[in-house]
Order: C-alpha cells, then structure tokens, then sequence
C-alpha cells in the first residue's frame, strides 16, 4: 500500500463529508463559547489577506500611501482581534475541559498554533520600520539567544520578513487546518454535565 492510499484511508475513516462540511451541529454549539474559534478563525483570514497586500506593496507604500495606511490599519487591528478571540477561545476551552474524551490533540495542536502565532507576531512588530521596531531589534538579540535561537537575527529584515510572511503564515494555517479537521472529526465538545466527574479526568 502506498502513502496516498494510507492517506485515502485515514481520511475516509476520520473525517467523513459529513465531518468536513457539517449540515447539523449540536444544539450546544449555539453557546457563545464557541463561537469564539469561529471569531479567531475570521481574523486570521483577515490578517492573511491584508498581509499579502502590504507584503506586496512594501513598506514605502503602507508608510507614505493613505490606501496603505488603510491595509497597515486593517492587518494590525486584524491581529489585535486575533489574538482577543484566541485567549477568549483558549479560555472557554480551558474551563470546559475541552481535553476530555481523548480530545488531548485538539488541545496539543491549538497551543502549538498559539506558540507559533507569539513568533509570528514578534517578526511582525520588529517589520514596521519605525523607532519602537529598530528599539525591540537592538534588544530582542539577546533572548534569542537566550532561548537558543542563534539563527534567527532579530536586526535582519530579509530573514524577519521570510519568517513573518512565508515560514509562520504556513505553520499556522497547516496547525489551524489539522486542528479544526480534529474537531470536525471528534465533534465539538459537549459541555460538562451538571454533578459529571468528567472535568477530573
């Protein structure tokens, strides 16, 4: 048997049509717990998409150009939403025990998602090419070294700009796409019964 055909199988056996485009949902979903996923998942469309504009453009336009200024606008605020809906979903996941049923990878892939968001959105704020840039520069060379990650010079804008728009866009969307094909295929959830030991395991 070849990969595509082990591929074929995993995914015929773990996310049926029913599990990748859903025509009911449980009733519980209508919470607004979780609709906070849905909240991130929007941003991060928004972010990707104004970031491939400004990418395109360069900074000499989101700098000087009232369009540009716009899309700089609508990236930043962008991930400002992201990252709100993020924490507010990691939250309500957190209270609701949201690993329980064997549902630990969901919760391993989403914090890998989150971790790699922190990395993308430092290289994003020293790409803006202003004096708070150029400060955080000069001092981020230190905790990368700190943590051990020599290789990545924070005062190189070549490397920060491959990091911030090709390398972290696709760890993020690849971790988002797995994480919510697991909850497509496990079903969201369900709330902890009232008097449940279900939290505790």
């Amino acid at each position: 048997m070849n990969i595509d055909e082990k591929l074929q199988g995993w995914l015929k056996s773990h996310l049926t049509l029913e599990d990748a485009l859903p025509t009911k949902m449980p009733i519980y979903v209508n919470s607004m717990a979780y609709f906070f996923g849905t909240i991130t998942l929007s941003a991060l469309m928004v972010v990707i998409g104004s970031g491939i504009i400004i990418a395109v453009f360069g900074p000499g336009w989101w700098h000087v150009s009232p369009v540009g200024h716009f899309f700089n606008s609508v990236h930043f605020w962008g991930v400002e939403v992201f990252y709100f809906g993020l924490v507010l979903h990691m939250l309500a996941k957190f209270f609701k025990a949201a690993w329980r049923d064997g549902r630990w990878r969901t919760w391993v892939m989403g914090l890998m998602t989150f971790a790699v968001t922190i990395f993308s959105g430092i290289t994003g704020t020293l790409l803006q090419e202003n004096w708070d840039a150029q400060w955080n520069a000069v001092q981020g060379k230190d905790p990368m070294n700190a943590l051990g990650l020599a290789g990545i010079n924070t005062m190189d804008p070549g490397q920060l700009l491959t990091l911030h728009v090709v390398l972290f866009p696709f760890l993020v969307v690849l971790f988002a796409a797995i994480h919510i094909g697991i909850v497509r295929s496990e079903s969201p959830v369900r709330p902890i019964e009232r008097g449940s030991k279900d939290g505790a395991r």
